[in-house]
């Protein structure tokens, strides 16, 4: 491995980017683990967490009206 510069930021940056370049099963394992990311927090975010507040009140004000009440319950 070639010392590209002193800086650790650019050491590391080299580090993983010598590593992906010489890489053969690693890439289409990075492949799956970044379609599983896309489906975790795009897909099942939509599908399983609406957005309540959108759903409830119509204007910001209400919004933050119903927020601010929630954090401030006794």
């Amino acid at each position: 491995m070639n010392n590209h510069s002193k800086n650790i930021f650019t050491r590391a940056f080299y580090l993983y980017y010598d590593g992906f370049r010489n890489m053969k099963v690693g890439k289409q394992l990075w492949f799956i683990i970044l379609i599983k990311l896309f489906v975790m927090f795009a897909i099942i975010k939509v599908l399983f967490f609406p957005n309540q507040l959108k759903e409830h009140f119509t204007t910001d004000e209400e919004r933050a009206t119903s927020v601010l009440q929630h954090l401030t319950k006794e």
